[in-house]
């Protein structure tokens, strides 16, 4: 085993390490971890809770010896069957690709001798054909000066959720509509970014970018609340619930798109 350190007993745990290693930022490491528990049920025979029985639910406690039991892969693949009737393409797609990289790294581990999802089936999207402008219909909705710049500035970015999120105002060199030397990332954004940003600004010279509707919580961090509002910083979770909510009644499927939908750049002129 590397760096001497013992396989874990329980699944869990086996994620909580797997996370620890990978180097993901917090938003990519939350979804992750969603993903990988949410296989817990599966590999002792149990269905996946769904839609609102799934927050907050607890997985069950899972030996990590069970990936190796020869009926694992048939739970998996009778898991993935059903969840197909309730779940996008899409996100079993992500669900798979989580759980298939953790179990390459344990087993690089030695904690596993075998990958129990090297025979699942890859979720194929479905065939219907997606709404060809969806970024310039987003952008063209009424929606609240917070929201239009932040997806403005992730559509004419191009730059990951998490990466626009981090930004603070001390970041930004407005004039020069890019972020300055020493900032997280380095970013780009066109005229409609540059046409709202001072705008959501006004009146704050430090503190994030992008911020909640109300004040922080007394236990946030000062690096991520506003001095003048004391709002905390805006999260992932909620920009993303903001965007489908929004974009519902533009979707002919009535789920909503996600914020990946703004980083389709090349389907027209520029906003």
């Amino acid at each position: 085993m590397s760096e001497g350190q013992a396989a874990p007993v329980e699944y869990g745990v086996a994620v909580d390490r797997y996370l620890a290693a990978a180097g993901l930022g917090p938003a990519s490491s939350r979804i992750y971890r969603i993903s990988l528990l949410g296989w817990a049920w599966p590999l002792v025979g149990r269905r996946t809770p769904t839609g609102r029985a799934r927050r907050g639910a607890r997985p069950p406690a899972v030996p990590l010896s069970l990936l190796d039991d020869p009926e694992t892969p048939e739970r998996l693949r009778r898991a993935m069957t059903d969840r197909s009737t309730t779940a996008r393409p899409t996100t079993l797609v992500r669900e798979l690709a989580c759980f298939r990289a953790a179990a390459a790294w344990w087993l690089s581990q030695s904690w596993i001798t075998m990958d129990p999802a090297r025979d699942l089936a890859q979720p194929l999207p479905a065939a219907s054909p997606r709404p060809p402008d969806r970024a310039r219909a987003a952008l063209a909705l009424r929606a609240p000066l917070r929201e239009l710049t932040f997806w403005y500035f992730l559509h004419e970015s191009g730059a990951p959720v998490e990466h626009v999120l981090t930004l603070d105002i001390a970041h930004l060199d407005l004039p020069g509509r890019r972020t300055r030397p020493g900032a997280p990332t380095r970013l780009a954004w066109g005229e409609g970014t540059a046409r709202l940003l001072p705008l959501l600004l006004a009146g704050r010279t430090a503190g994030p970018v992008f911020v909640t509707a109300r004040r922080a919580p007394a236990t946030t961090p000062p690096a991520d609340r506003c001095p003048v509002t004391g709002r905390g910083r805006l999260s992932y979770r909620r920009a993303a619930e903001l965007f489908t909510a929004a974009t519902r009644p533009l979707d002919p499927s009535g789920h909503g798109w996600t914020l990946l939908a703004l980083r389709e750049r090349d389907r027209g002129a520029t906003p």
